[in-house]
């Protein structure tokens, strides 16, 4: 015959192990929320979507701060956090990431990294046509 002690100290063994599963699977989606998956993505999709909707001689200006905290952190140049190479946008924040995104718009786009005094760490995009090479 099982004792009645066994059984509560089964269950409750059962609940602090639950409790800890739970506490540790919320600290990761929050570390992975404030991270530089995030922060990838959205920077790649945001850059992405505006040289869609630019037009040859234009010049854009993205704010980046978080993005050059984050790569600081992570050990990353601020030269190397955004490249457009082709018609896809690579964003890196850390050293094992990196998110592409393509854009549509048939033009030629360079970013380089620069700083502003309002706006602090910035990256500018320039847009121009692109040229038809003939053979």
């Amino acid at each position: 015959m099982k004792k009645k002690g066994a059984i509560l100290i089964e269950n409750v063994v059962f609940i602090i192990l639950n409790i800890l599963f739970l506490a540790v699977l919320i600290l990761f989606l929050v570390k992975q929320g404030s991270g530089a998956i995030v922060l990838e993505q959205s920077y790649s999709k945001q850059i992405a979507l505006l040289i869609d909707s630019a037009k040859p001689v234009m010049l854009l200006k993205i704010d980046m701060e978080k993005g050059k905290k984050l790569a600081e952190k992570n050990g990353i140049d601020f030269n190397d956090v955004v490249n457009i190479n082709g018609n896809i946008v690579k964003v890196k924040l850390s050293e094992k990431g990196g998110y592409e995104y393509a854009f549509f718009n048939d033009i030629e786009a360079t970013a380089y990294p620069d700083t502003d005094d309002k706006n602090g760490y910035i990256y500018v995009i320039t847009i121009t046509k692109k040229e038809i090479k003939n053979e």
